[in-house]
C-alpha cells in the first residue's frame, strides 16, 4: 500500500515508553520527588538512567553511592551525566573521576577532566592524569578540557603541559594561553610573547586580554 511522505513516521511503542518516563522522572526532580526519581536510577533506557540522576540531584537527594554505580554505568550517557554531578560533591564525599579521566569515550573525558577542573581541593592524582590528557589524547577537545582544567587548578605540575599546549590546534592554543593566567615566570613570559604574534586570532587575542 502507497503511504504519503507527509505522514508522520511511526515511533516504536519502546522509544514512546521512555520518553514518557523521562518526562515523568524530570518533573519529579523539579517537584523535590526523589522517591519517584529514584525509581528510574536502574532504568532500561540510558537517557532516562541519566534523567534520574539530574532529577535525584536536583531533588537533594544525590548520594556518594549513586555517583559510584553511575560512573561504571553501561552507557556513556550515564557515565558523562555523573562525571558533570560529581564536579561539585563537597570533599570526602565525592566519588573519585581517574576512571572517568581514562573512560573510552571521549565525550566522558572531556566532561570529567572539566569536572576535576572544578575540584577544591583538586582531587589526588588528577593533574597527573590531566597532564597526560593533554599532552597524548587523540581528542581534541579532550586535551583542551585537560589544558582548562590545569589552568583552573593552578598547580605547578601542570605548567609543563600547558607551555606545550601552547603548540597545538587553535582553540587549545587559545585555552593554555588563558590556562597561564595563574602562573608567572620566563617561561610563561616566552610562551605569551609568542602568543601575541600567533597566526590565529583568537590566540593574538587571549595573550593580549593577559597583557
Amino acid at each position: 500500500m502507497w503511504i504519503p511522505q507527509s505522514w508522520p513516521p511511526i515511533v516504536p511503542r519502546k522509544l514512546v515508553e521512555a520518553i514518557v518516563r523521562r518526562r515523568t522522572v524530570a518533573l519529579a526532580g523539579h517537584a523535590g520527588d526523589a522517591t519517584t526519581a529514584r525509581e528510574h536510577l536502574d532504568d532500561i533506557d540510558p537517557a532516562v538512567r541519566a534523567t534520574a540522576l539530574t532529577a535525584v540531584d536536583r531533588a537533594g537527594d544525590l548520594q556518594p553511592d549513586d555517583l559510584v554505580s553511575a560512573l561504571t554505568d553501561g552507557s556513556p550517557v550515564v557515565r558523562q551525566r555523573a562525571a558533570e554531578l560529581a564536579a561539585h560533591q563537597p570533599g570526602d564525599a565525592a566519588p573519585t573521576l581517574l576512571p572517568a579521566l581514562d573512560d573510552p569515550e571521549p565525550a566522558v573525558v572531556e566532561t570529567a577532566a572539566w569536572a576535576s577542573g572544578e575540584r577544591v581541593p583538586a582531587e589526588n592524582g588528577a593533574v597527573t592524569a590531566l597532564v597526560a590528557i593533554a599532552r597524548t589524547h587523540d581528542d581534541p577537545l579532550c586535551r583542551e578540557a585537560a589544558v582548562a582544567a590545569l589552568g583552573a587548578l593552578a598547580d605547578p605540575a601542570g605548567l609543563p603541559a600547558i607551555l606545550d599546549a601552547t603548540h597545538d590546534k587553535p582553540a587549545i592554543r587559545r585555552r593554555a594561553v588563558l590556562a597561564l593566567a595563574p602562573f608567572a615566570g620566563p617561561e610563561v613570559d616566552a610562551a605569551l610573547s609568542r602568543a601575541l604574534e600567533d597566526r590565529d586570532w583568537q590566540v593574538r587575542q587571549a595573550a593580549e586580554d593577559l597583557g
